[in-house]
């Protein structure tokens, strides 16, 4: 019993020493999201370019390479008639390889939460909106490098976990009728981060 106990202390010790290690820093992402809309009954859209920037915190235990980074960033996603614009937020769990001390190696996964501010509106015959989800959520997996110490590098790509919007029947911008359907944002993203 008292080898038990001895154990049981020496684990709960490191448990709190690797928190207390822990470093905490934050910086500014910013990068370019590459769209494509896959409409359920309708045409897929071709990749479309947008932006997202905001404020960003890292948390890293030192010693395992192991974090937990995360963003408020506005972003925008597709273009036209199709366009989103909102507040992402994601939060994502990551792995680095430490290079040395100037370079290293990270994967990345997590959830993404998408805030849509703007109404999708289309001609419709009893002029109803598209119904945008104002909420949606995604899966982040993503791989980057950081660079001495203070930039980091990396690709992500969303896989959206439910429909970006649904329509009973819509006319778009090129005057073709549109059948009701849903459809989905599929993003990847290339991201500049730069730690302070």
């Amino acid at each position: 019993m008292k080898k038990f106990v001895s154990v049981l202390i020496i684990a709960l010790s490191l448990g709190m020493v690797m928190p207390a290690q822990a470093q905490i820093k934050f910086g500014v992402k910013g990068g370019l999201n590459m769209s494509e809309l896959d409409i359920k009954n309708g045409p897929t859209s071709d990749n479309t370019t947008g932006f997202y920037i905001g404020p960003m915190a890292e948390v890293t235990i030192p010693i395992v390479g192991l974090g937990l980074d995360g963003a408020l960033m506005y972003s925008q996603r597709g273009k036209d008639e199709w366009k989103q614009q909102g507040i992402e937020i994601p939060v994502n769990l990551k792995y680095t390889f430490g290079l040395g001390s100037m370079l290293g190696v990270y994967v990345a996964a997590g959830p993404d939460f998408f805030f849509n501010f703007k109404d999708i509106k289309f001609a419709t015959d009893d002029n109803k909106l598209v119904d945008t989800e104002k909420t949606q959520v995604g899966l982040n997996l993503g791989a980057g490098v950081k660079l001495i110490k203070h930039l980091q590098v990396g690709v992500n790509y969303q896989i959206p976990l439910g429909d970006s919007f649904s329509w009973d029947t819509v006319i778009d911008a090129a005057g073709n009728e549109i059948k009701g359907g849903n459809g989905k944002t599929k993003t990847w993203q290339v991201s500049v981060a730069y730690i302070f």
